[in-house]
Order: C-alpha cells, then sequence, then structure tokens
C-alpha cells in the first residue's frame, strides 16, 4: 500500500523546509549545545507559528488537531534540519495534559501550541530531554504524571544538542496518564528519524560526488553505489510505515514505524560515516550533528528490542 500526502499536506511540509532552511539550523544547534538557547527558542517561536505543535492540541484549546498525518509530515522536515530542544517531548506533553482536568489543560496547553513553552516528559525515571530550557517539566512514573518543581543538573549526552537533566520529584498531580501518549511519542521519533536519515543520505550523495579517488568522483565505485543504494532502500520501506502508523495509530504499528525508521536512520549514519572518512568524526563539521542524532534517536521512547516484541506480540494475538 503506498501513503501518499495529498497536494495540502505536501505544501505544508515545503513551508516548513523552506523555513528551517533559511534558519541555519547547524548555528543554532550548536548554540543549544553550550547551553544557549537564544536561537533555539527563537526558532522554536517561528516552527510554533507554522502550526506543528497545534497539530498534538485539540481544537479547544487553540490547537489544530490531533491531526498525526500533519504532525508526521512535520516531524521529518524537524529530523531533516536537526531542529534541536525537547519536539517529541512537547507532544507527549500535549496528549498528556489533554486528559487531565479541563482547567489544568485549558490553563496549560494553549501555551504549549502556541510555542510560547516548551515542555519536557521524563517517563519511569528516565532523564528529561533538555528540562533546563522547559518551562513544563512532567514527571510520567508508576502510573501517574506530575509536574516536577525543577530540574538537576544537565548531563553530557551522546548528541550534545540532547541536554539530559533529572527531574525533582513531587509537584501537582495531574491525572492518569493516556496510554496514547507513548503511540505519539514513538510516530513523532520516527518521523524524525526519517527525516535524519534522509539528509545523512543526501549529504553523503553529495559529498561523494565531489571527493575523487584515482582521478574518478568516489561515488562511481559500485561498492559506494550498493551501499547507499541499501540506505535508500531502507529509508523509503520506513517512510509508508511511519505515515502508516499515523493513520492508525495502533501501538504495534508506531512500534513497527519507530523500529524501521530508527534502523535505517542508523544504518544510514554508519554508511554516512565510512564514506566521508575521518573528516565525519570532527564535531566541526556538519555530519556530526545527524549522525549524533541518529544514534540517539535509535533508543529515544522505546529501544529496539521493545518495540520489536510489541509488534510480534500484536502479530501473535491477530492470528
Amino acid at each position: 500500500m503506498r501513503f501518499l500526502l495529498d497536494a495540502e499536506q505536501r505544501a505544508f511540509a515545503a513551508s516548513l523546509d523552506a523555513l528551517l532552511t533559511a534558519a541555519d539550523t547547524p548555528a543554532v544547534i550548536r548554540d543549544w549545545s553550550r547551553g544557549d538557547h537564544a536561537s533555539g527558542r527563537a526558532l522554536w517561536s517561528r516552527v510554533a507559528d507554522a502550526g506543528v505543535f497545534g497539530l498534538a492540541v485539540p481544537e479547544a484549546y487553540e490547537g489544530l488537531g490531533p491531526r498525526p498525518v500533519e504532525l508526521a509530515a512535520a516531524f521529518v522536515e524537524l529530523g531533516r534540519h536537526a531542529v534541536p530542544g525537547p519536539l517529541v517531548e512537547t507532544v507527549v506533553a500535549a496528549v498528556l495534559l489533554e486528559r487531565a482536568d479541563p482547567g489544568t489543560a485549558k490553563r496549560l496547553l494553549p501555551a504549549l501550541a502556541s510555542g510560547e513553552t516548551m515542555a519536557t516528559v521524563a517517563a519511569e525515571g528516565a532523564y528529561a530531554l533538555d528540562g533546563d530550557a522547559a518551562a513544563l517539566r512532567i514527571s510520567w512514573e508508576h502510573g501517574r504524571i506530575r509536574l516536577s518543581p525543577g530540574h538537576g543538573p544537565v548531563r553530557p549526552s551522546l548528541d550534545p544538542a540532547r541536554r539530559l537533566t533529572p527531574l525533582l520529584p513531587g509537584g501537582e498531580l495531574l491525572a492518569l496518564p493516556a496510554d496514547e501518549a507513548l503511540g505519539w511519542a514513538r510516530l513523532a521519533t520516527a518521523a524524525q528519524a526519517l527525516g535524519v536519515g534522509l539528509a545523512l543520505l543526501d549529504r553523503t550523495v553529495g559529498y561523494v560526488k565531489q571527493r575523487t579517488q584515482f582521478g574518478v568522483p568516489v561515488g562511481s565505485f559500485q561498492a559506494v553505489k550498493h551501499r547507499l543504494a541499501d540506505a535508500r532502500i531502507a529509508l523509503e520501506f520506513a517512510r509508508p510505515l511511519v505515515f502508516g502508523a499515523a493513520l492508525t495509530m495502533e501501538p504495534s504499528d508506531t512500534a513497527a514505524a519507530k523500529t524501521a525508521a530508527c534502523e535505517a536512520a542508523y544504518a544510514t549514519a554508519r554508511t554516512a560515516l565510512h564514506l566521508h572518512g575521518a573528516i565525519g568524526y570532527t564535531a566541526e563539521y556538519g555530519l556530526s550533528l545527524w549522525l549524533t542524532k541518529a544514534r540517539a534517536l535509535r533508543t529515544a521512547w522505546g529501544a529496539p528490542e521493545a518495540c520489536r516484541a510489541l509488534v510480534v506480540s500484536a502479530g501473535d494475538r491477530r492470528w
């Protein structure tokens, strides 16, 4: 089955791509990695003005959603440009808060939709992403969600742009969490990983056309073509799983999409690093901004083994 975006959805993705292309995201990422959030917050506001976060917020709370297909299309572009910040976590927070009491939802959700507030979520004792930048910090543990009163020190991460912090215990108890929040998290992570993989592939194809050995472009070698073709196939096979999951929002479908997209992005990152050679390792070279993100997203919101187990168990139940 082919899942194709309609003209309006494609135009939305193209407008977001144009916005992010003009934003010089590599500079924003490096600022964010140093703890300088000014340029990242400015970019966050522009992304919010484009309607991205409103896609996870119901219209009753000044949002545009819930619209998971459009959200997936947006997150592909956010991944393609490696936009920093608690993107997935803000979506998860929106889904969780929608199930809180109406007064709490009305108090907190409009600011998420407008981009005025960043949110982060720590599930089951894990570190929260960008707790130092987020104004709204949610602890999701033991079947309860709370508004955390603060965060601990920033911890180092494989991806410097993913600044991890523990959340302080206690805080206002909101409600029992919605099970579907995890599905939204996995869908957004899958779409983001797909965009990261596509960016890595495009950059690598451009590089091997320019780099020469024995007087010819490296990209003309058959072994290089095979590696790039394998990466393209894996990414294109992941794409319909991502948009198919956005249509159904079934837990097994979002788990399958996350596994396929994150594994494809990770494999593409390995190929990109191999074909770039030693320059790919350097922090100064732009490729590293996507390489580290592909690795980090692979285990975010569900390791591959856990997602595969969910897919297998769902298949067993159907048969």
